[in-house]
């Protein structure tokens, strides 16, 4: 038998000793560090438990309270366990056109939201979050903890927006070299879209790595201004003011991929279209394992008895029932 906190019952042991030694054998000088009525209740007397017997029953309960707390256990080795779920790659646009407000608030926040949608519908799986515009970045290596995920999601805000125009190829370059070892290979985007000319490599690189897209698509057909920093509606060189529109055309590439896509929403059923989508073709795969110590905890044993014996040491039923006596008579 070992204990898993051995230091904590090392370190309490010590005190405890010297406090029962002090309690024991000097009670003026004891009395200066604890309380005259802590004192008095592990001294209770009484007609039915000699003094002696009640404290040694008090002192009996806290060590073996102390031993709880440094929590006893055989160990029986170590075993493997299998880590299931997917791993995947979520990308969220950062391209001037998601400052555009035809969605509220505009198409960045509403893209933030339904990338933490995404987190919480998958909250055993494994993902990885990038941002792209004219150029592609981590935002956070591949994890589990979607409670850091999420943070760092809600930290991109506007200042990460990239007015150059959208490139879609180092997005697909930044998702070969993050996925290479993954199997199935999963990319998720968050964007607007963007035409077919933009997309030709972004494709190209998809069906080179093997690389299954799932697309969410933010924004509306009827459009908005593209905006600048200060809020002011860009214009073409014709003058006209610059508006942009959804478009699907990444949706296309997604379903040719073998995934698919979703125009975004209020509320959450798209997004729970989309994972749903995303299990029904790739079942949890085997990510990996990890070593977990096999134990047989015996802590509750001496707990257990610890209660037993502070109920024991601390009862006041034959004080009551002095009281009671004297009454009658």
């Amino acid at each position: 038998m070992s204990f898993v906190y051995p230091y904590f019952f090392w370190v309490m042991i010590v005190p405890f000793i010297l406090f029962v030694f002090l309690v024991l054998t000097n009670k003026e000088k004891v009395a200066r560090v604890f309380d005259e009525k802590v004192l008095e209740r592990l001294r209770v007397e009484s007609d039915a438990i000699p003094v002696k017997l009640r404290n040694l029953i008090v002192f009996s309960a806290i060590f073996f309270m102390i031993v709880s707390l440094a929590r006893p256990v055989i160990e029986k080795g170590e075993k493997s366990v299998s880590i299931q779920g997917l791993s995947l790659m979520a990308s969220i646009d950062i391209s001037g056109s998601m400052r555009s407000k035809d969605i509220y608030p505009n198409r960045l926040e509403f893209a933030k939201r339904k990338l933490i949608g995404l987190l919480h519908e998958m909250p055993m799986d494994e993902v990885g979050l990038t941002a792209f515009a004219h150029i592609s970045f981590m935002l956070a290596p591949f994890s589990s903890d979607k409670i850091t995920l999420e943070q760092i999601i809600e930290g991109v805000d506007e200042s990460y927006i990239n007015m150059a125009s959208t490139d879609f190829t180092v997005l697909g370059s930044l998702a070969e070299k993050m996925l290479e070892k993954k199997s199935p290979k999963i990319l998720v985007v968050v964007s607007d879209g963007g035409d077919k000319e933009a997309l030709k490599g972004f494709e190209e690189i998809l069906k080179k790595e093997k690389i299954t897209l799932y697309a969410i698509l933010v924004g509306t057909q009827r459009g908005a201004p593209v905006l600048d920093a200060k809020g002011k509606p860009l214009k073409t060189k014709s003058g006209a003011i610059a508006i942009t529109q959804i478009n699907k055309e990444l949706g296309k590439i997604a379903e040719k991929s073998g995934g698919a896509y979703v125009v975004a929403a209020n509320g959450n059923e798209d997004i729970k279209k989309l994972v749903q989508a995303m299990r029904s073709k790739f079942h949890d795969t085997k990510r990996g394992e990890i070593k977990i110590k096999e134990r047989i905890e015996f802590f509750v044993y001496p707990l257990l008895l610890s209660v037993l014996l502070l109920l024991i040491g601390f009862s006041s039923i034959p004080s009551r029932r002095k009281a009671l006596q004297g009454g009658i008579k």
